[in-house]
C-alpha cells in the first residue's frame, strides 16, 4: 500500500467571486502539527490550481484531500442527468462537460451550469424554486452518500441540493472544473490507479475527520484554541502554534490534514467493500467511508 510523507486538506468554496475566506489549505508533514499554508492569504480557486500543479511538477509525495464531491449520482438512474441527451458517460467526461458549459464563467465559477435550461431542472435552487427533475426528500444520492447515511458514518447532502448551509452542489461543480484541468497531471482516486510516486487527490468530508477527533454534532465547527488542541491530540498530533484567528474553515482543514496522516495507512479506507469499478469510474468515493 502506498505511503505518503505529507498530507493536505483543501477546504473548498463554490461561492461567487475571485477570492474566498472559505478556502483554506492545511499541510501536515511526517511529524509535527498541521499548519495553515499561507495563513492570512485569501485564496482563489486559481491559486489552489496553481499550488496543486506545482506539487505535480515537483512530484511531491503528498496526499491531498478536497472537501467537495467529485461526481454526481449515477447508479440510481443509470445516468447523471435523466432526459438530457448530452449526459456524460463517466466522471472524467462529466468534468469536461461542466467545463464546457461553464468555460466563460470567471474564477472557475459554475453559474452557467446551474442556470442552463437543462441543467437547472435537476437542482433545488430555493424553497420555492425546485427543478422538475429534482427528486423529493434530500435529493438523489451517490452510493457512497446513501451508504454514509444508512450506516451513520456521515450525513452528507445531495449534490443536487443548492439550499442551506450544508449544500455542496456549487462547490462540487466548481471543483469539477478544477479536476478537469488537473487530472492529466495529478491522479484522482478512485478514478485513476494509485501511482507509486507523486501527489494524489482524494475526496474527503471534513465532518468525518472531526468525528474521528471526538468532535461531532453541533460542536463540529471549531472556533477556539482549546477545542482545536483537544481534537488534534485525539488524532495523536502535536499541537500547533496559536492561530491569529480561529475560524471553522481553518480548523476543519487542520484537523482533516492531521486525520489524513493517521487514516492514510488504513487499507480498508482504500478498498471499501461497496466500491466497484463502475462506481469508481462514475461516482467516485469519499475517502474514509467503509
Amino acid at each position: 500500500m502506498r505511503r505518503f510523507s505529507h498530507f493536505a486538506c483543501v477546504d473548498w468554496s463554490g461561492a461567487a467571486g475571485e477570492r474566498h475566506s472559505g478556502i483554506k489549505i492545511a499541510l501536515n508533514g511526517p511529524d509535527g502539527p498541521p499548519q495553515l499554508l499561507r495563513p492570512g492569504h485569501k485564496w482563489s480557486r486559481g491559486d489552489v490550481a496553481g499550488w496543486l500543479l506545482q506539487l505535480a511538477r515537483e512530484s511531491s509525495n503528498i496526499l491531498v484531500g478536497m472537501d467537495l464531491s467529485f461526481g454526481f449520482p449515477f447508479a440510481d438512474k443509470g445516468c447523471y442527468f435523466p432526459q438530457w441527451d448530452e449526459s456524460p458517460a463517466d466522471a472524467k467526461s462529466l468534468w469536461a462537460f461542466v467545463e464546457h458549459i461553464c468555460t466563460r464563467d470567471p474564477h472557475m465559477g459554475a453559474a452557467s451550469f446551474i442556470s442552463h435550461h437543462e441543467g437547472r431542472r435537476h437542482f433545488r435552487h430555493g424553497k420555492a424554486d425546485v427543478g422538475d427533475l429534482f427528486t423529493g426528500g434530500v435529493g438523489r444520492l451517490r452510493l457512497v452518500e446513501a451508504h454514509q447515511r444508512a450506516t451513520r458514518q456521515a450525513n452528507s447532502w445531495s449534490c443536487f441540493n443548492l439550499v442551506g448551509a450544508g449544500q455542496v452542489g456549487k462547490g462540487s461543480l466548481c471543483g469539477m472544473r478544477l479536476l478537469h484541468h488537473l487530472h492529466p497531471h495529478i491522479p484522482v482516486w478512485p478514478f485513476d490507479p494509485l501511482p507509486d510516486t507523486g501527489p494524489v487527490l482524494i475526496e474527503i468530508y471534513t465532518a468525518m475527520a472531526a468525528r474521528a477527533a471526538g468532535i461531532g454534532g453541533g460542536r463540529s465547527k471549531i472556533r477556539d484554541s482549546g477545542t482545536l488542541d483537544r481534537a488534534l491530540a485525539a488524532l495523536d498530533s502535536t499541537l500547533p502554534a496559536p492561530l491569529a484567528r480561529y475560524d471553522d474553515h481553518s480548523t476543519d482543514a487542520m484537523i482533516t490534514a492531521a486525520w489524513l496522516r493517521k487514516a492514510s495507512g488504513n487499507r480498508g479506507f482504500w478498498y471499501p467493500e461497496k466500491l466497484n469499478s463502475h462506481i469508481a469510474a462514475t461516482e467516485g468515493w469519499t475517502f474514509g467511508v467503509i
